[in-house]
């Protein structure tokens, strides 16, 4: 999959079928938007692209808002190369572009841009100044302008759920990281570069990987089971693991932050690339009456994570 960001596709890419949306999660409602535009592809014998925004447009109006992120750019950009999409393009959105109306996207776009013969875009796609563009006017732009147009109805999960990043994010901000992985068609993941930390860990005995949140939601604050993966030669190593996330008060608070213990495992990971899979929610972050007791707690911890993992998964 080829990734453009700010340069131009090329003219051989242009006249293909394009899946639109922000997509944070690409969760399977996301996946059969996405899949739609690939079955047009392939009648078209043409290229198979997805357009998406980024920053995501929430975090633009809304500058102020806390973390909201499913999957940053590079987790989206991952999840979204298995579905077999040829071009993914990531259109720059400011206040500025949030201006066009409906029918520039389209002409500069969609036409000029992309030069796409079969737009596919979700039940509830809105674009445009105003958010006044919609899968009607959409449809009509097509046939006056000379491109197809599908859209993708509501997909439920097999519980009857529809599938939806809201919905998602409140699963996971409520301590539910197992309901949030049976709408998102896997285990949610916070990944990034392993950071120092301050040893408070290691001089407990369990020796733990930070990981920055960056623009990642803040799910409930306590301890997971867990799996993490560390990422290098074009592979992901993944291992059972107990996941923090919390403002270590025992010990001193700080800001919050995750950090990472893999089970059975001794190396350096400062400076790899970490996925973090939330499985399971052990308990809420705790206060402790001294060091005695968190070492205490911590066994259990881990024991409670072994149990939880037993049959699980891997990613």
């Amino acid at each position: 999959m080829r990734i453009f960001r700010h340069e131009k596709i090329e003219d051989a890419d242009r006249g293909g079928a394009v899946a639109i949306g922000n997509f944070d999660g690409v969760h399977p409602g996301h996946q059969a938007v996405i899949a739609a535009a690939g079955g047009a592809a392939r009648a078209l014998h043409a290229s198979h692209a997805v357009l998406t925004f980024e920053p995501h447009p929430y975090g633009v109006f809304k500058p102020d808002a806390a973390p909201f992120r499913l999957t940053p750019f590079r987790a989206k950009a991952r999840h979204i190369e298995t579905l077999g999409v040829d071009l993914l393009l990531a259109k720059h959105f400011d206040l500025d572009f949030a201006k066009l109306s409906a029918e520039d996207f389209v002409d500069q776009i969609l036409i000029a841009g992309l030069g796409a013969k079969h737009v596919v875009v979700g039940y509830d796609f809105v674009f445009g100044r105003g958010r006044r563009g919609d899968s009607k006017l959409l449809k009509a732009q097509g046939a006056q302008k000379g491109f197809e147009v599908s859209v993708v109805e509501a997909v439920a999960s097999p519980g009857g759920s529809l599938y939806s990043s809201t919905r998602i994010r409140q699963f996971l901000t409520g301590a539910k990281p197992r309901e949030a992985a049976e709408l998102l068609g896997r285990f949610w993941e916070i990944e990034g570069r392993v950071e120092h930390g301050e040893g408070h860990a290691r001089g407990l005995g369990v020796p733990t990987a930070n990981v920055p949140l960056a623009d990642y939601l803040r799910p409930s604050p306590g301890i997971y089971a867990a799996y993490a993966g560390i990422e290098g030669e074009g592979k992901t190593d993944w291992h059972e693991a107990v996941a923090y996330l919390g403002r270590r008060a025992t010990l001193g608070a700080g800001e919050l932050r995750l950090e990472a213990h893999l089970l059975d495992f001794s190396g350096d990971l400062l400076g790899r690339h970490l996925r973090v899979a939330l499985v399971d929610y052990l308990r809420p972050d705790a206060v402790f009456s001294g060091v005695e007791a968190l070492k205490a707690q911590l066994v259990r911890d881990l024991a409670s994570t072994r149990a939880a993992l037993a049959g699980a998964e891997y990613p």
